[in-house]
């Protein structure tokens, strides 16, 4: 590692500052952020026509917010949604369509088709947040002589026809990986581009051959981070002692570990990525899905914190609809997320708070999602400890 004093680490860590301090305001004053930015994005949905039906441009504040746009699951925005890939942009996006963004498939019987924008896109190096706060505070900056070990999903799989342009779609994790690597202080390796060439299939063959090209770039490289999908880590830890007769643990010296998708990766499925990986590895939560990256864990305390400087964020709850940063210790809620496409769109994760500013997605809006979580809780010992 380079000394304290070194001017490369000093320009560094002024850097890393740079990036983390907008996150780190919005945590210490979460009204005052979210009601900057809902005023901007009410300028953006002043530029739509779903935004200009609901009065976008004449609304003050929360409450008014409230009254003139409903909350909207992803079937009602479907339709609106169906009209912008016809080519009715204007619709719901204030600039064109840098991408389509599909989900898995986990979610439901068919995959979501999300729209992404410039400014949305780069609103995605967030998801760069938890590595980057590690390093600052730990001071390892000898991360970024070190690769990304990449396991992310394509970025290209396909396109839909926007009006008159052929558009591509693909993963977001894939998407956003591709386009906002050059902003991260370090590379990913194998490139999004190797990834793509593989196409977009999601058959263990597929997989199989995307995990052999993880392998083979970067079977001789120094992996100091591992990001992406957890369920995936974890496959790709086991295709290599299937094929090859090794962990990840036995080839690499893995600081931190930057993982999402599923609940309970700090708790649950923290055994297999330490036995797998090597407890060495930090892990860090990242909780993001198709629409956005909207927290990730940003020191020792197991759970995540919101980026309330780019997301507004709203709770359905028992006592009616909330904001985010006024939950209570102990209270669940499912998450409304507005984004700078979709306003108010009830995303379908239950959100359960801890102390400020911590939280937890405990799984998908279902009837037992807390019963599992409790179970898994009990079962791991955590108890509900962060």
């Amino acid at each position: 590692m380079a000394p304290h004093n070194s001017p490369p680490q000093a320009a560094q860590a002024q850097l890393l500052q740079a990036l983390l301090q907008p996150w780190h305001d919005a945590v210490a004053d979460p009204a005052q952020a979210q009601e900057e930015v809902l005023h901007r994005y009410l300028q953006f949905y002043a530029q739509t026509d779903y935004g200009k039906q609901h009065h976008a441009s004449q609304i003050e504040n929360i409450a008014d917010y409230r009254r003139a746009f409903p909350v909207a699951t992803y079937e009602v925005y479907k339709p609106l949604i169906a009209r912008v890939m016809a080519g009715d942009v204007s619709l719901l996006l204030n600039e064109e369509p840098v991408g389509w963004a599909i989900t898995r498939g986990t979610t439901g019987d068919e995959s979501k088709f999300i729209p992404m924008t410039y400014t949305d896109l780069m609103m995605r190096i967030s998801a760069g947040r938890a590595m980057m706060n590690y390093v600052f505070t730990s001071e390892r900056y000898d991360l970024f002589d070190g690769v990304n070990l990449n396991l992310n999903f394509p970025s290209a799989v396909g396109t839909v026809q926007v009006g008159e342009r052929a558009v591509e779609y693909g993963y977001s994790s894939g998407i956003y990986t591709r386009h906002v690597s050059a902003f991260t202080p370090i590379r990913s390796a194998p490139s999004q581009e190797e990834i793509d060439e593989l196409g977009g299939g999601k058959t263990v063959r597929d997989w199989e051959a995307r995990f052999e090209l993880a392998y083979r770039t970067c079977r001789d490289q120094n992996v100091t981070l591992v990001g992406g999908v957890c369920p995936t880590a974890i496959k790709f830890a086991q295709y290599l002692r299937r094929e090859h007769k090794l962990y990840p643990k036995d080839l690499w010296q893995i600081q931190i570990m930057t993982l999402g998708s599923v609940p309970g990766i700090n708790t649950h499925h923290r055994p297999a990525l330490q036995a797998l990986y090597g407890r060495r590895a930090v892990i860090r939560e990242i909780y993001g899905t198709t629409e956005g990256m909207f927290g990730q864990q940003r020191d020792d305390k197991r759970a995540w914190a919101p980026n309330y400087d780019q997301f507004f964020f709203e709770v359905r709850t028992r006592s009616g609809v909330k904001m985010l940063h006024e939950m209570q210790p102990g209270e669940m809620g499912r998450l409304v997320v507005s984004t700078p496409i979709l306003p108010r769109y009830e995303i379908g994760d239950l959100i359960l708070a801890f102390r400020s500013p911590y939280f937890r997605c405990i799984g998908r809006d279902r009837w037992y999602t807390p019963l599992r979580y409790a179970w898994n809780e009990f079962t791991t010992f955590n108890l509900g400890r962060l």
